[in-house]
């Protein structure tokens, strides 16, 4: 990929402004990149999202604790999961004390789809081999200072 000023065939008024369209445009091709990836899966990045949060848990997890732990907060998650229950991926059961709560668990199916995703080979994450561990924690600790 060349330099973000070559790709958008532009000048930037600074290298903080150059930082945020780089960013913005860096971020585009990520997600671009992953749902190549996932296309022959059939899923969607918030769906991946759902399945690793819920691989991680120890066990149910409230739809609402899921939400707080997405990378993109979505407001029709419970429209994903339904989708990924569709598909064997997740199974959902509703609280006895609160039937207006909803929890959620990965199948072993789902865990498997996560395990062949993960172990897909090609391209897919390639990219990371042209960074170093100290330049990855960089720009991680920069976008966490840019959140504030």
């Amino acid at each position: 990929m060349a330099k973000i000023d070559v790709e958008i065939k532009g000048k930037f008024e600074n290298n903080k402004h150059r930082f945020i369209a780089n960013l913005v445009f860096t971020s585009n091709w990520f997600r671009n990149l992953v749902g190549e990836h996932l296309k022959p899966y059939n899923i969607s990045f918030q769906q991946l999202n759902i399945l690793r949060i819920l691989r991680g848990a120890e066990d149910w997890m409230s739809m609402n604790d899921l939400k707080d732990l997405m990378i993109e907060k979505s407001p029709n998650a419970t429209r994903l999961a339904d989708k990924l229950i569709v598909k064997g991926f997740v199974e959902r059961k509703r609280s006895e004390a609160d039937r207006r709560v909803v929890y959620l668990s990965i199948t072993d199916k789902g865990v498997e789809l996560l395990e062949t995703i993960n172990n897909i080979s090609g391209n897919y994450m390639e990219f990371t081999s042209r960074i170093t561990e100290e330049e990855a924690k960089l720009v991680s600790d920069i976008l966490d200072k840019v959140r504030g």
